[in-house]
Order: structure tokens, then C-alpha cells, then sequence
């Protein structure tokens, strides 16, 4: 079993991945510790599937390197994909077989030496057992969340790499799917996750902040959230949300975003922000009060600021 000496699971620098001429990742570089959780957030089209497929060797990078469990991930691989455990955005199994028949293929693919016994870990493991003769076609979308995570992890990989997870799936499938890559951390396995949802990125040890194929932001939740130095405002009552239009151009405000019945407004010149606001809170009905920012506040924040490689490149 390969080992990278300098202790990273994941130890990349530089990847860039281009179609037609446009950079779609641009210079990624990360570093993730093995036993990890690491979100990998960023709107549609932020490069996140790309990266992922580059790490586990089902694309070559247009330039840069590094290590991927202490494999080459230009030399090495066929090696790496045998350690690596691939969830990908679309249910991908086969829907005309059942659940135990999909593992069997795919202990037969990775020519597990005692696929019965290993299929069976994998169908108890995911909760399984009692659903294992039934359709995966017929399944629901957390019970298909489940088959996909079980062929994830029948080879018992090193790494897994899981893209948008738990997308269509209802509240009570995504917390009992984030208990068990809490667990599955907790056994040292290393896991790199794109989501889209706010509540799931909290509960990542580490985040990444993808947009327009660049990194806009890495580190814990606190560390994100403070390198921002955002101030943020709230304004909530009757008519808060047609004050977007009219703030969006105001001086000190860099965004604004509906929260539900509420509106955020952020900057990072916190006088020209009070400035801004101060009008309002005069205002009947309305209710205009300083807030903690939160993750949400500030990727919404990062990408109002980003500059979009795709206007960029079509603009020359």
C-alpha cells in the first residue's frame, strides 16, 4: 500500500483541465489529510466534477501534478482507481438488477478474493440486508444513495471521492448518509464531497470554495468565514425584498441576498455599509439589525466578486 511521505491524502498543485480553449479548472492546488472530510462547494460549472475526475485518474490533467495516496496521478493511475472509492452525480448502477447482483459486479470488477463475503459486509454495513433481492430500479432515491455508497466502498478504499451525494434526496436519507462518512472518517478512510448544500459543509472538518474552475477560499468554517472581514446587515418585514435592486448599487454594498422572509445585505467597508442601511432602519416595518456572517453570507460574497473565465475569454 502506497504512502505519500509528506503524510497528505491528497497532495495536488496546479491542475488544469481545458475544452475548446477555456481553462474549466485554472490552476487548482489542494491538500487534504488523510481521515478528512473536505467539502468541495462552488455553484454549477465550477469545475468541482472535473477536479474530482482528475484526482481519480478518469482524466488527465492539462498540466500539473502531485500525488493522490502517495500515487503519481499522471503515472499511476490504474493504481490509483483501485483505491479509490467513486460516487458519482447520477445514480450510475443497473436498474434491471438487484441490489446484491449490482455489488456482485462490482466485486467482480475489482476481482475481490471472496466476493460472497464482501458483498454481504457491504449490504450490512449500508442497511441493506432486507433489500438486497429487490430492484435497484424499484428503489427509492435514498435507498439508491445507499447501493451506490455500498459499491463505494465494497473494495475498501482509501479514499472516497463523492459528487453531490445526496442531491434529491429527502432530510432524514442526507443526516443518516453524513453519520456514516462521519464514521467511515473515524475508521481513517479520506473524504472529498461537492455539495451545495450549507448545513453539510459545516459538517466538513475543511472546505474548499470553487468558482469559474479557481479557488476562491480554503480552510475550516471559522478561518473562511473570518478571512472574509465581511460585516453583514439583516433587514427583515414588509417590502425587505424590494430593497434588493436599490442596494445593490448602494456605495459599501458588495451583496445582497434574499434569506428566506429576510435580506442580507454584506460588505466589507463596514462605515459605507452602515451608511447604507441607516436610511432603513427609520423606515416603518421593517427591522434592520447587524448579524454574525455566515458560510452562506460569504460564498455568496465570493462569488458576487469572482470574475467568470468563460465572460472573460468570450469578451477577447
Amino acid at each position: 500500500m502506497s504512502a505519500d511521505p509528506t503524510g497528505w491524502a491528497i497532495d495536488v498543485q496546479g491542475l488544469t483541465k481545458r475544452y475548446g480553449g477555456r481553462a474549466v479548472v485554472d490552476g487548482v492546488s489542494l491538500q487534504v489529510a488523510p481521515g478528512r472530510i473536505c467539502g468541495f462547494l462552488g455553484p454549477n460549472g465550477s469545475g468541482k466534477t472535473t477536479t474530482i475526475r482528475m484526482l481519480c485518474g478518469l482524466l488527465r490533467p492539462d498540466a500539473g501534478q502531485g500525488h493522490c495516496l502517495g500515487l503519481d496521478i499522471r503515472r499511476e493511475a490504474a493504481a490509483i482507481k483501485c483505491q479509490v472509492g467513486y460516487m458519482t452525480q447520477r445514480f450510475g448502477w443497473y436498474e434491471d438488477l438487484s441490489i446484491r447482483q449490482n455489488l456482485d459486479f462490482v466485486a467482480r470488477l475489482f476481482a475481490l478474493p471472496e466476493r460472497r463475503a464482501a458483498v454481504d459486509a457491504a449490504l450490512a454495513r449500508l442497511g441493506l440486508v432486507d433489500r438486497q433481492h429487490q430492484l435497484a430500479g424499484a428503489l427509492s432515491g435514498g435507498w439508491k444513495q445507499r447501493l451506490a455508497l455500498a459499491a463505494c466502498l465494497i473494495h475498501r478504499p482509501r479514499l472516497l471521492l463523492l459528487d453531490e451525494p445526496t442531491a434529491g434526496v429527502d432530510p432524514k436519507a442526507r443526516r443518516d448518509f453524513w453519520d456514516e462518512i462521519h464514521r467511515l472518517a473515524a475508521e481513517g478512510i479520506t473524504v472529498l464531497v461537492s455539495t451545495h448544500y450549507m448545513d453539510e459543509a459545516e459538517r466538513c472538518h475543511e472546505l474548499i470554495y470553487l468558482a469559474y474552475g479557481r479557488v476562491l477560499a480554503r480552510g475550516t468554517q471559522q478561518a473562511i468565514i473570518a478571512a472574509a472581514q465581511l460585516t453583514v446587515w439583516r433587514i427583515e418585514g414588509e417590502g425587505a425584498a424590494a430593497l434588493i435592486a436599490p442596494l445593490e448599487d448602494a456605495p459599501g454594498v458588495q451583496s445582497v441576498a434574499a434569506f428566506g422572509n429576510a435580506v442580507h445585505v454584506a460588505g466589507t467597508d463596514a462605515a459605507l455599509l452602515a451608511r447604507a442601511v441607516a436610511p432603513l432602519q427609520a423606515r416603518a416595518g421593517l427591522r434592520v439589525r447587524g448579524v454574525a456572517p455566515t458560510l452562506e453570507d460569504v460564498f455568496i460574497h465570493l462569488i458576487h466578486d469572482a470574475q467568470d473565465n468563460f465572460a472573460t475569454e468570450s469578451a477577447s
